[in-house]
């Protein structure tokens, strides 16, 4: 899917490019001192590539340059400058998807932040709720530990006879127990 759409770019930015190379040609023939400017920028440009072929191929750098006549100077600097405007384009294009990745991930961080923030919180939550849950716990066995004659003096009867749901039954069967203890 990249592949297909990367070459579909290319190829748009080469046929954009085109008629800007075009302008620039006409241009060069109409105002003499933009002529000079492009023709200056070609000639710098045929010297600088013909010494890195010389370098690469190993032959003598020192040797003297000829310049291009100034219809061949024109026509390179129009396509290099057409070229130019091309890569300027593409980077821009790649400059602003990496810069809009780069805002997609930090909202993902963000909410991977806050999703763990979250967390943290209701983790703490419920052990404060487990540690809550174990003082009561230790309050409960210590009541239930205690003899029955410390405990406060209610009436059996009256505790036994307030329904509480399924409690009344524990209720009941303490009673008995504590019924029979006595005797």
């Amino acid at each position: 899917m990249v592949l297909p759409l990367l070459k579909l770019g290319t190829l748009a930015l080469r046929t954009i490019c085109k008629p800007i190379a075009n302008q620039l040609k006409k241009e060069a023939g109409v105002n003499p001192k933009f002529r000079q400017f492009i023709i200056n920028i070609a000639q710098a440009n045929h010297r600088f590539t013909t010494k890195l072929q010389r370098r690469a191929s190993g032959r003598i750098t020192d040797a003297v340059i000829r310049p291009l006549n100034e219809e061949r100077a024109v026509q390179a600097a129009a396509d290099l400058l057409g070229e130019l405007f091309a890569f300027t384009v593409a980077g821009a294009a790649l400059v602003y998807e990496v810069q809009r990745n780069a805002r997609g991930e930090a909202k993902k961080e963000e909410k991977r932040q806050q999703e763990l923030a979250e967390f943290r919180r209701k983790h703490e939550k419920m052990e404060n709720e487990i540690e809550e849950m174990k003082q009561r716990c230790c309050l409960l066995h210590e009541e239930l530990s205690k003899p029955i004659n410390e405990q406060p003096s209610k009436p059996l009867n009256e505790e036994v006879s307030k329904p509480r749901g399924l409690a009344w039954l524990y209720s009941y069967m303490c009673y008995q127990n504590a019924a029979e203890k006595i005797k």
